[in-house]
C-alpha cells in the first residue's frame, strides 16, 4: 500500500497559552491535491505553519514519506520536499523577480537543475519571464502570488503547500493560478491548499477537510462535500 505524501497525526498547537489546534488528523497522498476550507479564525494558516516547522508542534506527530518528522527545522522539511507559499506571499520587494524565484532554491546545489526548474516556472506562468527584471514589489497582486508560487517550486518539491491562493485577486488571475495548479500537480506534486473561496477550493482538490475552531469536523471527497446541503450554507451562501 502506498505510503501518504504527508501524515498528520492528533496535531496540536499554541501561541503561548493560548491553544489553536486541537488534536488535527490529515493526509495527502502522492500527486494528490487537498484543500482545507474554514472561516476566517479557523486554524488553518496555523496548521500550514506548524506542518512547514515554522511554528512548533504543541503535540502530535508530522510524516513526510513515512518518516517522523516532528520537530523538524523548516529547512529540513524542505530537504524532505515541502515548500511553503504564505499567506500574504511575503516577497522581498525591493529584489527583482528573478531573484525571488532564486531565493526558492537557496538549499539547492544543482546549478544546473536550478536554471532548468528557472525555465519551468517561467513557462507555467509567462507573466515572470516578461516581469524578470522588475522589482516584485511592482507587481500586481496576482503577478505577485505566481512569483510566490514560482518561489515555492524552485525548491523542487513533492509537496507544495499553499495558504490563500486567490485571496484579493482578480477572477482571471485566480484562473491563470488555478491553472498553473493543476498543471503543477499533474506533473506530480501534491498540494496542499488553503483557500478562503470554498467552491474555487473544492472545484481544484480531490478531496477536502475542514477545520472549525482548530479541529477537523468534516472531510471527503470534495465533490462531495461541494454538494453538501451544510457546506453550501456555512460557506458557500447557500447555494443549494
Amino acid at each position: 500500500m502506498t505510503a501518504p505524501k504527508l501524515k498528520v497525526a492528533s496535531l496540536q498547537a499554541a501561541y503561548g497559552d493560548v491553544q489553536v489546534l486541537w488534536d488535527v488528523t490529515l493526509d495527502v497522498m502522492p500527486g494528490e491535491m487537498v484543500c482545507i476550507i474554514g472561516s476566517n479564525g479557523a486554524g488553518k494558516t496555523t496548521l500550514m505553519r506548524v506542518i512547514s516547522a515554522l511554528l512548533p508542534a504543541k503535540a502530535g506527530t508530522i510524516q513526510v514519506d513515512g518518516v517522523d518528522l516532528t520537530g523538524a527545522t523548516s529547512a529540513r522539511m524542505v530537504e524532505a520536499g515541502v515548500a511553503h507559499v504564505p499567506e500574504g506571499r511575503r516577497l522581498f520587494s525591493a529584489m527583482s523577480v528573478r531573484d525571488n524565484l532564486l531565493m526558492g532554491a537557496y538549499l539547492r546545489p544543482d546549478k544546473a537543475g536550478i536554471a532548468e526548474d528557472l525555465e519551468k516556472v517561467y513557462a507555467l506562468f509567462p507573466r515572470l519571464a516578461e516581469r524578470q527584471r522588475q522589482d516584485a514589489g511592482t507587481l500586481s497582486g496576482g503577478e505577485q502570488q505566481m512569483c510566490a508560487v514560482g518561489r515555492g517550486l524552485m525548491a523542487r518539491p513533492s509537496l507544495l503547500l499553499i495558504d490563500e491562493l486567490s485571496l484579493g485577486l482578480a477572477p482571471r488571475m485566480v484562473e491563470l493560478l488555478a491553472d498553473g495548479l493543476r498543471r503543477i500537480n499533474k506533473e506530480g506534486v501534491a498540494v496542499l491548499l488553503v483557500e478562503q473561496d470554498v467552491m474555487n477550493a473544492l472545484e481544484l482538490a480531490d478531496r477536502a477537510f475542514v477545520v472549525d475552531r482548530g479541529r477537523v469536523t468534516l472531510s471527503g471527497r470534495a465533490a462531495e462535500l461541494a454538494d453538501d446541503p451544510a457546506i453550501q450554507d456555512a460557506y458557500m451562501g447557500g447555494l443549494a
